[in-house]
């Protein structure tokens, strides 16, 4: 494998972001890279480095980069105008497909991000409960609204279910708002539930929190729990959703919420989300339903925007076709098993966590079922294993292995020689 090489128009736009944005980047990733192009499972850089590309956007590209349908969609659709803000064909199309698949979803409300999602569907169950306070679970990612950012990586945390804000100027007032839960400790999050019933808005869950799969029985407890106090459940699925099935996490684990969240796929690469949920709470939405808790007024410029929704409804389309998730899933999951088979040789102290189109690996010899475990593992060595790997052209987040329908054989026989050089290095 040839070693990643820089040129000197991509030092030079390197120096021009540190020039213009702080911090030299876009806020997401912070490495000295600069993607030109992308082309199914792969990007390039403005270097013309080429790698498989398990970062996939922070997730959307789950059927490739520039798939050639996708692309044609958007293209006809350039043609007859780019945003409305009023209704338009595409995107309530878009909406009855996910109601279709979604088994919460009775009706859609469209936003621009997840981070705008997942805050309205707090609003709306505050609405509908009338109550203010939420729960959410230590680590779990719903955006960077500041409800979400309370316990989403703590450094210092907080007995539960007291709340650590990860970000300056955050309310004070917030935290008397927000209680915390540890994911996968079903008994700890339903004695906290029993006890601020009362005072419960609603509680928002990854079904699967960033990396964790849920236990078995825990997002039914939860759903049990809620139920009995009729407080809504909402699942954050900007991730999984329709990733995991068609039908997202709700479908993959069998329980169903009230509410949640979708974005990512369901743009194909566009800017657009949604909150989904039963009727009862989505018409807060509708100042003419007269609905208890009073209206929910909602408006975004780019909200149900008929480019993003034509490329959500074709790559939903793709995602459809037969054998699409199986090939997914074949492919992430021999390279789960052959990471973890790689470094148990290497006597690496590790364990390969997820599901297969979601996976990463943590570097300890402790179990991993929440956030509190995740702070055992090596991060040092996490980031020492992607900048080899990103040497060798492989690229992924700092956490986190997205697999596409696109990843072809070669791909992965190209990774796991990556996974073979790189864990020889960590070895040393």
């Amino acid at each position: 494998m040839a070693e990643r090489k820089t040129s000197q128009a991509e030092t030079e736009l390197i120096q021009r972001a540190h020039n213009v944005l702080p911090g030299g980047s876009l806020g997401n990733i912070g490495r000295d890279i600069v993607i030109a192009e992308g082309k199914e499972g792969r990007v390039r850089d403005v270097s013309g480095n080429e790698y498989v590309d398990f970062l996939l956007g922070s997730g959307p590209m789950l059927i490739g980069h520039a798939h050639p349908e996708v692309n044609e969609a958007v293209r006809k659709q350039l043609e007859k105008g780019t945003t409305f803000f009023a209704n338009n064909d595409q995107a309530i199309m878009l909406a009855e497909e996910l109601v279709n698949a979604v088994a919460c979803a009775d009706k859609v409300r469209f936003t621009s991000s997840g981070t705008e999602a997942t805050f309205y569907a707090l609003r709306t169950a505050r609405a509908y409960r009338q109550r203010d306070r939420i729960l959410k679970f230590e680590g779990g990612y719903h955006g960077m609204h500041d409800y979400a950012l309370m316990s989403m990586s703590p450094v210092n945390p907080h007995d539960f279910p007291r709340p650590t804000p990860d970000s300056a100027g955050i309310p004070r007032a917030i935290e008397d708002e927000v209680l915390i839960a540890p994911f996968n400790d079903v008994e700890m999050a339903t004695a906290i539930i029993e006890q601020h019933h009362d005072e419960l808005g609603a509680v928002i869950v990854e079904p699967f929190q960033r990396l964790l799969p849920p236990k078995p029985g825990f997002l039914q407890g939860l759903r049990d729990v809620t139920a009995q106090y009729g407080i809504p459940l909402i699942f954050d699925e900007v991730v999984t959703g329709f990733r995991f099935a068609y039908g997202g996490a709700q479908e993959f684990y069998g329980v169903k919420p009230d509410m949640c969240s979708l974005g990512k796929v369901i743009a194909g690469g566009f800017p657009l989300a949604a909150v989904a949920g039963n009727e009862e709470l989505m018409n807060h939405f509708d100042a003419s339903s007269g609905e208890p808790g009073g209206f929910l007024p909602q408006i975004g410029t780019l909200s149900g925007n008929p480019v993003a929704a034509a490329a959500g409804l074709k790559t939903l389309e793709i995602l459809r076709r037969e054998g699409t998730y199986q090939r997914i899933f074949g492919t992430g999951l021999r390279l789960k098993e052959e990471l973890q088979r790689m470094l148990n040789e290497a006597e690496i102290p590790s364990s390969v966590v997820g599901e297969a189109p979601l996976f990463d690996v943590f570097f300890t010899d402790g179990e991993i079922t929440d956030y509190r475990s995740t702070l055992h593992a090596d991060k040092q060595m996490l980031g020492r294993f992607n900048e080899l790997l990103l040497a060798q052209g492989v690229l992924k987040g700092d956490t986190k292995f997205y697999v596409s329908l696109a990843h072809s054989a070669a791909d992965v026989q190209y990774t796991l020689d990556a996974f073979a050089s790189a864990i020889e290095e960590l070895k040393s």
